[in-house]
């Protein structure tokens, strides 16, 4: 099974491809832009581009070289996604390790384009940046150009040890070698290090609309929604396909955590406090800002249902809203998941 087509962002795949056309197309590139709005697959549609027979420019689709991108089994195509449970301690044991925890995820993903997201403590160790190391010292395969993809690259920077594979990063990105483009996806450019940022040219992804969520749902699921369904989904997408797919429970592990925390907001000030202790304080910043995505989505949705039938309780549930996002912009700083925690529940029960 092949990746899905790209739905919607018919501008920016134009200016892409123009832009792969001419030559022009940045060796370092951040793809920056909310969760879900399809910053990885547009990495990989350029990556498409990068690696056509016909190109470099808009994918032609037929080629070898695109087809074996699509199917995610182009020799010269890197995709880096955020890693947990690595178990190996010597560095050359941890790099292979890396390699063949990518292999299993992209054999995933073949089998299922319509990929969860990573668990909250998931992240991208030095290893991974080491293994990006050894690959671009060698030449491409089967032409001249290579692709690398960072997934979700603010993982480099939240866990221990980061700031050594943020500078063995930064190595590679000061010079690429001839042909090899970095492409790097982040829903927070303030996540990065200022001098990661700095060597990278921002491209920022914005959501695709209604219709475009509403084809790719009518389209790409299977088996397919009730119209009921679909609707409630498009509506509580906000322009982004992968909250559409959340929507559905296909990624259970922040839904479950969000569940989890609305229950402790109602037990009272002493269980919440104790679950607001039980938050791993530094390392899992990642995942406590997955709970909160989630936790926005429970909170848009009862917005919806609530709009015609209890329309008093609209006022509590907008601020509740505005109350998750503030703490949301906070956790991509310095905040403690601990202290976050504890003081949106705080908010949160003086809202009920």
């Amino acid at each position: 099974m092949g990746l899905r087509p790209v739905y919607g962002h018919a501008a920016l795949l134009d200016r892409l491809g123009a832009t792969l056309a001419s030559g022009r197309f940045p060796q370092a590139t951040l793809f920056v832009g909310p969760a879900g709005v399809g910053k990885q697959r547009l990495a990989l549609w350029v990556a498409q581009g990068l690696l056509c027979e016909n190109g470099p420019g808009t994918p032609c689709g037929n080629c070898q070289g695109c087809r074996q991108v699509l199917s995610l089994s182009h020799p010269d195509l890197h995709w880096f996604v955020p890693l947990s449970g690595l178990k190996a301690t010597e560095p050359d044991k941890q790099v292979e390790e890396v390699q063949e925890l990518l292999g299993e995820v992209m054999a995933a993903r073949r089998e299922n384009p319509l990929w969860e997201e990573p668990d909250g403590m998931a992240r991208h160790p030095l290893a991974s940046v080491r293994l990006l190391q050894r690959l671009i010292a060698l030449r491409p395969f089967q032409g001249d150009r290579r692709a690398i993809i960072l997934g979700r690259a603010e993982r480099l920077v939240v866990q221990e040890a980061s700031q050594e594979a943020a500078n063995a990063l930064l190595k590679v990105l000061e010079e690429p070698p001839p042909g090899t483009y970095l492409i790097l996806t982040a829903r927070e450019p303030h996540a990065l290090l200022p001098t990661i940022r700095s060597r990278l040219v921002p491209l920022r992804v914005l959501g695709v609309g209604d219709a475009a969520v509403r084809r790719f749902l009518e389209r790409e699921l299977d088996p397919p929604l009730a119209k009921e369904e679909l609707e409630r989904r498009v509506l509580l997408a906000e322009g982004s396909i992968g909250r559409a797919i959340w929507a559905g429970g296909i990624s259970g592990s922040p839904a479950q955590a969000a569940a989890e925390f609305l229950a402790a907001v109602k037990g009272g000030p002493e269980r919440w406090a104790a679950a607001a202790l039980g938050q791993p304080p530094w390392a899992a910043r990642g995942q406590f800002s997955e709970m909160l995505d989630a936790l926005l989505l429970r909170l848009r949705e009862g917005l919806v249902q609530r709009a015609g039938r209890d329309p008093e309780s609209l006022p509590r549930l907008l601020e509740a809203i505005r109350l998750v996002e503030q703490i949301r912009a906070d956790a991509q700083g310095n905040v403690n998941p601990q202290l976050g925690f504890a003081v949106l529940a705080s908010g949160l029960s003086a809202l009920r």
